[in-house]
């Protein structure tokens, strides 16, 4: 029998499965042909790589068995290679295997690859391979190379010729973050894209890395990094170094202004707010020093430092107090408070028993008063008039105000 390059009298019943070697990503579909146990697997395999391509079948009846490439030409009529491309081997044949290798795939080994049973009628599976073409190393460029705090900055990165288009992340840290892609489509349906990051920094952000991430079929980990470079003005702070306690007077002071931005601050000026400086004090780079304090020099103290990017100040409020002050302020004992609350609540309680009793006491009085001569006068005042008195002595007569 003649075997023709196109494989037109090599068509099957069999089933045939062609295989890759490609990367974990690539997801394998199972395709079995019409009426028969016949499969075959979709594959994906990274350029440069090898492919193995497997047809089998189930239930052989001694048909043979053909694999055909895109073109239908017969790569291998059972174990014969007709095909003169040396990159496909036989790795195995059987009744009911033709395992075949591609070695150094490229991208017009993509396509439809058949597997034929030669039966009557014949019978055909079908696979396609796809071949991953990886981007180069991703270009990371930013518009700035330094940031002052509070500006925005953009930041690009590009993955270049890849196959299928790849997609690019963003992270600040460990926070991600959104760009914005664009795809270019070049030849022979690769791809380039580029994502633009804007970001608008703080000094926070100082030294943190912006990492752009590659996800594509054919690569792993694919990442570049930039650490960012943000510039801020000064943070200040005044540290009393003498005294420990209480500024008295006839004592000295000692304070240092600490400084710290980026770049490092190049100006630290000591004033006095709405007054002048005393007129033996001491200015020594970022340190002040007073002596002999008396309270003509109470006041706010401000030290303020300056670089490129801006200024920034601490105010220090000096109180002298007099030489005999205590080292420590009074502490309110509100045990003793507690005591004086106590006693007064108990004072005003029995202020109010003995105002209650005398009024009780007094009231009683009038009505035994109104009862003794009640029962011969014709009102109530003349009734108090005979308790008192009796009817015997009505002629010394009392006046009551009731």
């Amino acid at each position: 029998m003649a075997i023709s390059g196109l494989g037109s009298h090599s068509i099957s019943l069999f089933f045939c499965v062609i295989l890759a070697t490609f990367l974990p990503k690539g997801a394998a579909q199972t395709i079995s042909a019409q009426g028969q146990n016949l499969v075959t697997n979709n594959v994906s395999v990274v350029e440069g790589e090898m492919a193995i391509i497997s047809c089998r079948v189930k239930n052989n009846d001694d048909s043979v068995i053909q694999l055909l490439n895109p073109n239908r030409q017969t790569i291998y009529f059972r174990d014969v290679r007709p095909l003169k491309d040396s990159r496909f081997q036989l790795v195995n044949f059987s009744d009911n295997e033709l395992l075949v290798s591609l070695s150094n795939v490229s991208l017009s080994d993509e396509g439809r690859y058949v597997c034929q049973l030669y039966t009557d009628p014949p019978q055909e599976a079908y696979a396609d391979i796809t071949v991953l073409v990886p981007p180069g190393n991703p270009i990371l460029e930013s518009r700035e190379e330094i940031v002052s705090e509070g500006n925005e900055t953009e930041i690009t990165c590009t993955a270049m010729g890849s196959k299928p288009a790849s997609t690019i992340k963003w992270m600040k840290g460990d926070q991600p973050l959104q760009g914005e892609a664009t795809v270019e489509e070049l030849y022979d349906r690769m791809f380039t894209v580029t994502s633009r990051l804007r970001l608008t920094v703080s000094k926070e952000d100082d030294g943190v890395a912006v990492i752009c991430i590659i996800d594509h079929p054919a690569v792993k980990d694919f990442q570049a990094q930039k650490y960012l470079e943000v510039q801020y003005k000064p943070e200040v702070k005044i540290v009393v170094e003498f005294p420990e306690g209480l500024t008295r007077e006839g004592e000295n002071l000692e304070l240092t202004c600490n400084a710290k931005g980026k770049p490092q601050p190049h100006q630290i000026n000591w004033l006095r707010v709405d007054d002048d400086f005393p007129s033996h004090a001491v200015i020594t780079g970022s340190d002040l020093f007073i002596e002999n304090l008396n309270k003509s020099y109470n006041g706010t103290y401000r030290c303020v430092a300056s670089n490129l990017v801006g200024e920034a100040y601490d105010d220090y409020i000096l109180y002298v107090y007099d030489s005999r002050a205590d080292g420590a302020p009074q502490k309110i004992d509100h045990a003793v408070i507690g005591g004086i609350v106590a006693v007064v609540v108990f004072a005003m309680l029995c202020l109010l028993i003995v105002l209650g009793r005398y009024f009780a006491r007094h009231k009683g009085t009038y009505f035994t008063h109104e009862a003794k001569g009640a029962d011969d006068a014709a009102d109530a005042d003349t009734a108090i008039i005979n308790a008192e008195g009796g009817h015997n002595n009505s002629d010394d007569k009392k006046e009551y105000y009731i």
